[in-house]
């Protein structure tokens, strides 16, 4: 009885791990994966759109420079009114 039993669960795990189970822990073991072509065109469409947002925030960077000069330019000609304006 127990020969049989045991007998039974090796076929068993044997049929279990030569399928599709047993390749896909073999390929976990050794590092590699099937590649996934739905995967990798996601992965590339995510790294064209972090492209696009670097060059936003480039651009975004250069708007706040321009910005910030714009302002000292209105300051500055505020006080030297207010200076040419006491005199």
């Amino acid at each position: 009885m127990v020969v049989m039993t045991v007998l039974s669960i090796s076929a068993a795990a044997v049929i279990i791990l030569r399928g599709p189970v047993g390749r896909a822990w073999a390929r976990r073991i050794e590092g590699t994966a099937a590649p996934d072509a739905e995967l990798a065109q996601r992965v590339e469409e995510l790294e064209t759109r972090l492209l696009a947002a670097e060059q936003v925030e480039g651009r975004l960077a250069e708007v706040e420079e321009r910005l910030d000069f714009a302002e000292r330019l209105l300051t500055g000609d505020k006080k030297a009114a207010q200076v040419q304006g006491e005199r």
